[in-house]
């Protein structure tokens, strides 16, 4: 028996940006939100060294403190995407339990020069069950790798989705977020008949 996608997707659904400090979250949601985000994004202050390491992103002087939020419709599917940005930095970590709720599905944001920043994200959506992809956040200046490439680093299971982005830019920060829609689809049972 065939079935509609909006009997099986909702309409409106909570999505994750996940991964760790620098990785590019706050400027994912900004690029691909069609409202202004609001962002929680303080100073980084010298009271932070010590507590933060700025390895490989020694520019950054900001960072989220809580969450970023943004929305965006796709429109051909009548999907309303509310996208909420987690903080990166380990301290802020016990914000991702109370973000997670009731998420459909996240993204994991990975820079290739800090792969590491990426294992506890994937970690803790693998532990709850969420579904999941990982956006390669395509830096000025990184090394390229392919996505085969970075799946063997993280370790991932061949089921999880893995997209090249460029985070500053809307058409493909929207492109990610459609490639996690329809690995949600795909990940979503056929009702039974």
């Amino acid at each position: 028996m065939a079935y509609n996608e909006s009997e099986v997707f909702p309409t409106q659904v909570k999505i994750l940006i996940a991964g760790g400090f620098g990785v590019g979250k706050t400027t994912f949601v900004g690029a691909a939100s069609e409202i202004e985000p609001l962002s929680t994004e303080e100073l980084i202050t010298a009271a932070s060294v010590g507590v933060d390491s700025l390895s490989g992103v020694e520019n950054k002087s900001a960072t989220t403190v809580a969450l970023d939020f943004g929305r965006i419709t796709i429109d051909q599917h009548g999907i309303v995407l509310y996208l909420f940005g987690t903080p990166g930095q380990e301290r802020f970590w016990f914000m991702w339990d109370e973000l997670s709720a009731g998420a459909l599905g996240a993204i994991v944001m990975a820079d290739t020069r800090r792969l590491q920043a990426s294992f506890e994200a994937i970690d803790f959506f693998e532990n709850r069950g969420i579904q999941f992809l990982v956006a390669v956040n395509e830096f000025d200046g990184a090394f390229r790798y392919e996505p085969e490439e970075v799946r063997a680093a993280l370790e991932l299971n061949a089921r999880v989705p893995i997209v090249l982005c460029d985070a500053r830019d809307k058409q493909s920060a929207t492109s990610a977020l459609r490639s996690l829609i329809k690995h949600l689809l795909t990940a979503v049972p056929s009702p039974s008949v």
